[in-house]
């Protein structure tokens, strides 16, 4: 190989410019009739030639071999019936045609299974970008065209890309799609999912008007079924009905036909909903001012998501002074209002050193024990008054109370210590600062408390002077009560003998007062950590618990081993088999769980499509063509040339062969050398002076 090269003295503008100049140069010595005007302007014209720095180039050239990209999907939609074996089929077929195509090299991309879908777009990108752009003879992609990363498939190819179907003509399949789904969702109020069933293509004619039946369940509970044509969208209303995650599965049956849909795993989803209370409505009702009555106003009044209303009884009926009603009131005390037309409204009755002193009537207490009974929740922090013959135990409220009094109060220093049942309660458990077993460590003394005795079905969590019940958490019907037997937890507050954690263990009585799920004693936790692996944690106030039964979507089950990791929690850390909806179950305790989409991405839609890869293989003059046909054989053509065709044996591609090469023992001789440029420019020059002298003898 051999080639004439420039390395030029001075920048190719002057040069161009010199060139440009002798030009001139000699056209006016022609117009002015001087007769050495050409020998003038070649002699500018070498002046510019030795400028440029002319050259030969000489090496050897050798021959680069063509690459073809085989693109070979194997993620889960190509798994479906009958497509792996077309797969095989074709790339052992193209394979072999390729080898017996001389210099031609085979680069083989194969693609597996990624949580986000097949993502062919992006490994034909690295694939290009991976080989030398003159040395690309085709791209031969074998998939079923359901691409998940569109954005990533590149524009153009350096030559033609031809993409090959897997599947049949006659496949079809029905599926289930969320249009919208809220992700959290007010606890009694209804939101909207929206969903339609859609049909994909040869859908054969008797199922195409069949409608799919629809199955609703709310935490692996049925709430309700219903038909659904294909094609039509429903809003679907479904209402939370506990904080926390809400699981809402829905799914149909596959169809009855002459042929079965492709898979069905697609014909189910799973929404969660984040259950959230609007705003925590709480009624404080304070007995008597006293130095604890701020605490709990503190309390309530620094969560923003906590509407207060607040009563503070000033004089009781039984005082007897001067002072006139109202200048006593702020406002009247709405008794039947509260306690009566709108008890529900409430999510937490708080009563503070509250008694019995006829402000309430005994209908309103029996109103508040029926309202606990159907969910409510009512927390009772009692002082001496509750020893007294004015105690709320004697109204109809004490049958929700989880202790009756003696009648003894104890009026003197003790330190509130957590029980065995406390250790494990979540409301107790894990306080901050809570004395260590056999340590010298312990929380701020109170000074007074209530001797009571326990309801037997009331958890005692906390206990006072001489050991007594301090702190009692009972269940009534649906609802739940706690009781306080003293009125001195504001003394933590004031870090009295250092104080105690007052506010978080008030927060948590509350919490679980409202049924808060993250103080539940008894619940099934589940956090996913990362793809399908999840921390399973058994909260309990048992000593034991599991195993944990799992059943898998398939309908499958197993049981794992629960360790124990700190007083009534035991622990898991498992990893499922795949995406889908898992029930775990300990007993009477069960969790739905959702992990991942209920339909993988790879089964959103399996109808094997060209409409991702299309216009890259139109724009480089490739083709769409399905394997049910059989693989078409394979040529080579010029480039620019259509790459495919219709054959008497049936369909063809082809690739271009690019004669890529490369050089070597390269050598680089001037032209001439540079006295001869000298030479030839002042030869040039001479000549035409003397040509212009003899022109002027002859005029003379």
């Amino acid at each position: 190989m051999s080639g004439l090269a420039f390395d030029p003295l001075l920048p190719w503008p002057i040069v161009a410019a010199l060139a440009l100049l002798a030009g001139l140069v000699a056209l006016w010595s022609l117009w002015r009739g001087l007769r050495g005007w050409l020998l003038r302007g070649l002699a500018g014209l070498a002046v510019a030639a030795a400028l440029a720095g002319p050259a030969l180039e000489s090496g050897i050239r050798n021959k680069l071999s063509d690459i073809v990209i085989l693109l070979d999907d194997r993620s889960a939609s190509q798994a479906l019936p009958g497509r792996a074996a077309q797969t095989d089929a074709a790339v052992e077929e193209l394979t072999r045609q390729l080898a017996a195509l001389p210099d031609t090299e085979i680069r083989r991309v194969t693609l597996g299974d990624d949580p986000d879908g097949t993502l062919a777009g992006a490994a034909l990108t690295r694939a290009l970008a991976a080989e030398p752009q003159g040395r690309v003879a085709g791209v031969i992609a074998l998939t079923d065209g359901l691409v998940h990363d569109a954005p990533m498939v590149p524009a153009a190819a350096p030559a033609p890309v031809h993409v090959l179907l897997t599947g049949q003509p006659a496949d079809w399949d029905r599926r289930l799609v969320i249009e919208e789904a809220p992700a959290y969702g007010l606890i009694g109020k209804p939101v909207t999912i929206r969903l339609r069933v859609e049909d994909q293509g040869a859908v054969p004619p008797e199922v195409a008007q069949a409608p799919a039946r629809l199955r609703i369940m709310l935490d692996g509970e049925e709430m309700r079924s219903l038909e659904l044509p294909p094609g039509v969208t429903l809003d679907l209303p479904v209402v939370p009905d506990h904080a926390g995650q809400n699981v809402v599965s829905i799914g149909f049956d596959a169809p009855e036909g002459p042929t079965p849909e492709l898979t069905d795993r697609n014909n189910s989803a799973a929404v969660q909903i984040q259950g959230v209370r609007d705003r925590l409505r709480v009624l404080l009702v304070s007995g008597a001012p006293h130095a604890g009555e701020r605490t709990w106003r503190n309390l309530l009044k620094s969560d923003a998501n906590v509407d207060l209303i607040h009563f503070t009884i000033l004089r009781p009926p039984d005082k007897m002074d001067a002072v006139p009603v109202d200048e006593m009131s702020l406002i009247a005390f709405p008794t039947q209002e509260l306690f009566l037309e709108r008890i529900k409204d409430f999510d937490l009755i708080i009563f503070d050193r509250d008694r019995v002193r006829g402000i309430l009537m005994p209908l309103y207490y029996e109103n508040i024990r029926r309202y606990v009974e159907e969910g409510g929740a009512v927390l009772v922090s009692a002082g001496p008054e509750m020893s007294t013959v004015e105690s709320l135990n004697l109204s109809p409220m004490g049958a929700i109370i989880p202790a009756r009094p003696t009648g003894r109060v104890y009026d003197e220093p003790f330190l509130p210590r957590l029980t065995e049942d406390g250790q494990r309660h979540p409301v107790t458990a894990g306080l901050p600062g809570a004395p260590a077993e056999g340590s010298d460590s312990h929380w701020g003394r109170w000074l007074r408390m209530s001797q009571v005795i326990p309801d037997p079905r009331a958890q005692v969590v906390m206990t006072g002077a001489n050991d007594e019940p301090l702190l009692i958490l009972n269940r009534v019907g649906k609802g739940r009560v706690a009781l306080l037997t003293s009125d001195q937890v504001w003394l933590w507050g004031r870090g009295f003998e250092g104080g105690g954690p007052q506010l978080e263990l008030l927060r948590r009585i509350a919490h679980w007062s409202m049924q808060e799920p993250e103080l539940e004693e008894e619940a099934l936790l589940a956090d996913v950590t990362g793809g399908l692996t999840v921390t399973i944690t058994r909260r309990t106030m048992d000593e034991t618990a599991g195993p944990l039964r799992i059943t898998r979507p398939d309908g499958g089950t197993e049981d794992l081993p629960l360790a124990e990791a700190g007083p009534g929690r035991f622990t898991a850390r498992w990893t499922a088999p795949g995406p889908g909806l898992y029930r775990l179950a300990d007993g009477e305790i069960s969790r739905v769980l959702a992990l991942g989409p209920a339909a993988p991405r790879e089964f959103e839609e399996t109808v094997a499509s060209g409409a991702v890869l299309g216009p890259l293989a139109e724009a480089t003059q490739g083709a769409v063509l399905p394997l049910s046909e059989g693989v078409p054989s394979l040529r080579t053509v010029r480039e620019g040339r259509p790459a495919h065709g219709q054959g008497v044996a049936g369909p063809w591609i082809a690739i271009t062969p690019r004669d890529a090469a490369s050089v070597s023992g390269m050598t680089h001789r001037p032209l001439l050398p540079g006295w001869a440029w000298l030479a030839l420019i002042a030869g040039l020059a001479l000549a035409g002076w003397l040509a212009e002298g003899r022109g002027r003898l002859r005029r003379a």
